[in-house]
């Protein structure tokens, strides 16, 4: 049985005072509106509708928890890059990732997730910024990795390599046919603290 078999929703926040209590160890995702964030949760935790998908880029505007047992959690951010967006609510959002990168301290793991047809966004960059102002391990999956070709999907990979110089991880995935999966759970379980099948607690970083 997979170790995110009990993952289930908490709550969502629209401020920092409505986070849940930061105790415990958590890992985030984020990604622009469109890059198959929502896809990529579902697929590496084994839950087919645990994050909410819509062909409707942006429709997650708020900061939502998932339990993963005691006292682990994934959580997963706005997206961003949206074009038709109010000025106040580009503002709003800054203001809660900067709230959120910056007050938690059981966030041990950031997943940024780049359709591979377009990594590198400004917007991919501030969230690797964030993480490691947060001294936060990062890792990148490079989503609909099976919209390309295996030479240009390789030659993508290679190149978000060499961009991110070390800042994070990255690795070729595709949720619809499962490539990386495994990859993306094994990461994240080292980032929760998930030793062979035993959870660690935050004082085993």
């Amino acid at each position: 049985m997979s170790a995110y078999s009990e993952a289930r929703y908490l709550t969502s926040a629209n401020k920092a005072q409505q986070f849940v209590e930061d105790e415990g160890r958590e890992v985030a995702f984020a990604g622009r509106s469109n890059a198959g964030k929502s896809s990529a949760i579902n697929a590496v935790t084994g839950r087919r509708s645990l994050a909410r998908t819509s062909k409707t880029p942006g429709r997650t505007q708020l900061v939502n928890f998932f339990a993963l047992g005691e006292e682990l959690r994934l959580v997963d951010l706005p997206g961003y890059g949206f074009a038709k967006v109010p000025e106040a609510m580009r503002r709003h959002w800054r203001g809660l990732m900067e709230s959120y990168f910056s007050s938690r301290m059981t966030l041990s793991g950031l997943f940024v997730v780049m359709d591979c047809r377009r990594p590198m966004t400004d917007g991919d960059r501030q969230m690797l910024d964030w993480a490691v102002a947060a001294h936060c391990p990062a890792h990148v999956l490079l989503t609909k990795a099976d919209k390309l070709s295996r030479g240009k999907a390789s030659a993508v990979l290679l190149a978000t390599r060499k961009d991110l110089n070390g800042v994070a991880t990255v690795q070729l995935f595709s949720a619809l046919k499962r490539q990386g999966v495994e990859e993306a759970r094994s990461v994240l379980s080292e980032m929760l603290g998930i030793i062979a099948g035993k959870k660690r607690g935050p004082g085993d970083r």
